[in-house]
């Protein structure tokens, strides 16, 4: 795990203080008047707040040998790498025009405020089936799998449960118990977590921008039927 606390360290300095909506409307007051392009900006800002917070302590928990709980936090990880994704997705497919604007900006929405536990108005997105399963793997191909072999170990399964804390001795017909996940999982857990991390700079560094010039530029381009449909022209 030292290579991925050196990474943490540079990005524990780059964490995003604040995003100045009214430096933003001067900047381009056609593409910053819409809710959606503030509310992609600070969802980009969330996710990289949250994947370094979880990895921050991930790297304590393996430090001091708790592999379980740095597997549930990489799992938690992923859910927001997910985010991100499927974000930059669709963004992408707004301009591909696949998705209209209108559904994206209700997507930002969902992806800030939504929530499972009726805290909040809106309904959240599902994490594992729609936009790990069916918008993250299509672009890395097998995200997926890895997310599901960590829920194994975050749920009470046969891994989570016998596999981590038992095995047997088949030549005494005796069951052993133990704690193994440093000895199962502890090996490649620094490697794992630095591939994921370099999807993330991937995604947060590059398309991430790049798509969102991208749509500055096409809602500029398409002021006029925007304001035409908002107003039922």
């Amino acid at each position: 795990m030292e290579n991925v606390a050196k990474v943490l360290e540079v990005w524990n300095s780059y964490l995003c203080k604040k995003i100045d909506l009214g430096g933003l409307i001067s900047r381009n007051p056609a593409a910053h008047k819409w809710k959606a392009t503030y509310r992609s900006i600070v969802l980009r800002e969330l996710t990289f707040w949250r994947v370094t917070d979880l990895l921050n302590q991930m790297v304590v928990l393996s430090n001091t040998g708790h592999i379980l709980g740095a597997r549930i936090l990489l799992r938690s990880t992923i859910e927001t790498l997910g985010i991100l994704i499927y974000l930059n997705q669709k963004m992408k497919a707004v301009l591909e025009g696949k998705e209209e604007f209108n559904a994206f900006s209700d997507m930002t929405s969902q992806l800030m405020l939504g929530s499972k536990n009726k805290t909040t108005k809106l309904n959240a997105i599902n994490v594992t089936h729609t936009i790990l399963e069916k918008w993250c793997e299509k672009k890395y191909p097998g995200i997926f799998e890895i997310y599901a072999d960590l829920c194994e170990s975050a749920h009470p399964n046969y891994e989570g449960v016998c596999f981590g804390y038992s095995f047997v001795n088949e030549k005494e017909y005796e069951t052993v118990f133990e704690n193994r996940w440093a000895e199962l999982y502890a090996s490649n857990l620094g490697e794992l977590t630095l591939e994921f991390m370099r999807v993330f700079e991937e995604e947060y560094n590059n398309v991430w921008p790049a798509e969102y010039e991208k749509l500055e530029k096409w809602l500029v381009e398409n002021d006029q039927n925007l304001e035409a449909a908002r107003k039922g022209v």
